[in-house]
Formats: C-alpha cells, structure tokens, sequence
C-alpha cells in the first residue's frame, strides 16, 4: 500500500496540471462563455419577465388615474352647482324687500 502513495500523488498532480493546462486553453475559454450563456439567458428572462410586471402595472396605474379623473370631474362639477346654488340664495336676499313678507 505505502508503495502505491507516491504514484497516487504524482498521478493526482499530473491530473491537477493537465486539467489547469486544458481549461486555460481554448476549451476553458469556449466552457467560460458557455457558463456565461446560461447567466444571459436568465438575465433576459428575469428581464421579461419584470417588463410584463410592468407592463400590467403600468395599466393599472393608467386605470387608476382615468378613475381619479372622472372622479374630480363629478367633484368639480357639484362644486359648480353649489356655488350657482349659493349665489343664487344670496342674490335673492339682496333683492327682498326689508322687514319680509
């Protein structure tokens, strides 16, 4: 058994240079962009997938704005009616005769 160690441990770093020669080589940089390939791939789908979450909140926004809106609208419209109504409640006591009916 002992006579087998120092072939085991050349042998280990025969594997460990070759293997560092090979991916230092042209393999290790095709690998490299390989694993780069997988990160691009889920960054444009990460990013799809938040541009449609966007997407449906942009219109929901949109929505809520058109709602506020039309909302104002009514509100602007009976501040309108009140203040007619209000002018014209003073208008008419400006024009009654004094000491009332």
């Amino acid at each position: 058994m002992n006579a087998w160690m120092p072939f085991a441990g050349v042998l280990g770093l025969a594997l460990i240079a070759g293997t560092t020669a090979v991916l230092r080589g042209p393999v290790g940089k095709a690998l490299a962009q390989w694993i780069r390939g997988w990160s691009q791939t889920d960054q444009q789908w990460i990013a799809a997938r938040y541009a449609k979450a966007r997407g449906a909140e942009t219109e929901r926004l949109v929505a809520e704005v058109d709602e506020l809106r039309r909302r104002l609208a009514d509100v602007e419209e009976r501040l309108d009616f009140t203040e007619r109504m209000l002018a014209q409640e003073r208008q008419s006591a400006r024009l009654a005769p004094p000491g009332g009916p």
